[in-house]
């Protein structure tokens, strides 16, 4: 072989490495992930920065899982349009943490953009968070450390109250006309539960020529199991994409905890997200924290709470 091609090879074999072991990390995906404490790679234009939940010990009906089977969170950041990079992530949380962590990513300019799980059967549980942003790296690196901080520290101890009750939830006598008067919507009583249901018929949503309504599931409720003093509250909210954030946001603010982000429909048009929550409290503060979300719903097309009141 001459000098050449033995110079040749050499570099060509040096580029088959550089390319198979990932690129030159820029400087600022470097100090990204030394603003978060974390490791990771550059490949395919791709800062992936790596969250593993090496602190659990999972199983999966109880099989001892490790950890790179399914429990390595990530948050990834590739270059974007006017130097703005795009941030994409999957965190893996404890159900202790998720309403924690939500609260810190939404506080600090970032999305989520579901929560649900990826296994049946395991334990402890688990709940899995995606998470979106644009930004310079070194601003969403700092967007996402006050959640990533809170990851695996250890959460502190479960507490069944969110708004101020307690668990001893028992049957007892809720001011439904009150409840009603909040939400701006008269509800239902159904035994010891008094649900609040309210369509999205302003999306005029429909399939196969078939109108969509709220008896087909494009709603938004609350129900109130309780008493004044103590009750708690479950429900779900039906929200175009651009009033997801607003709608966490509203939640949070009032103490309402987050449970889920998915879909209940594919393939419509518009896309129509839905999320689940779940609250302890007084039912007034319970009520106001939903009024908060069907605030952010249309923007104003609410029934108002006078006329709900005359109604009811």
């Amino acid at each position: 072989m001459t000098r050449g091609f033995a110079a040749a090879a050499i570099i060509l074999g040096s580029a088959t490495m550089f390319a198979a072991y990932g690129q030159q990390m820029p400087a600022e995906y470097d100090q990204a992930m030394k603003t978060l404490g974390k490791q990771g790679d550059f490949k395919e234009n791709v800062l992936k920065i790596n969250i593993p939940r090496n602190d659990l010990k999972v199983t999966i009906d109880g099989i001892a899982t490790p950890t790179p089977f399914g429990f390595g969170g990530w948050l990834a950041m590739t270059r974007g349009d006017g130097g703005m990079d795009v941030m994409m992530g999957d965190l893996v949380l404890l159900e202790d943490e998720v309403n924690p962590v939500m609260s810190a990513l939404l506080d600090n300019g970032l999305e989520v953009t579901a929560v649900h799980n990826h296994f049946f059967f395991e334990s402890p549980r688990i709940f899995y968070m995606h998470v979106h942003g644009h930004g310079k790296p070194a601003d969403l690196a700092k967007m996402a450390k006050p959640a990533v901080d809170l990851i695996g520290r250890g959460s502190p101890p479960h507490q069944s109250s969110v708004t101020g009750g307690t668990s001893n939830i028992s049957p007892g006598q809720i001011d439904t006309a009150k409840i009603a008067l909040i939400a701006g919507h008269e509800g239902e009583q159904n035994g010891a539960v008094y649900k609040i249901t309210v369509g999205r018929d302003d999306l005029k949503l429909k399939e196969m020529g078939a109108t969509i309504n709220s008896r087909m599931g494009l709603n938004t409720w609350a129900a109130f199991f309780g008493s004044d003093a103590n009750a708690e509250i479950a429900g779900d909210v039906a929200m175009l994409s651009q009033e997801v954030t607003p709608v966490l946001k509203a939640l949070r603010a009032n103490g309402l905890n987050v449970v889920a982000i998915h879909h209940h429909m594919t393939g419509t048009q518009p896309a129509v997200y839905f999320l689940h929550y779940l609250g302890t409290g007084p039912a007034a503060k319970l009520a106001n924290g939903f009024k908060a979300a069907l605030n952010e719903l249309g923007k104003g097309k609410a029934t108002s709470g006078k006329a709900a009141a005359e109604h009811h």
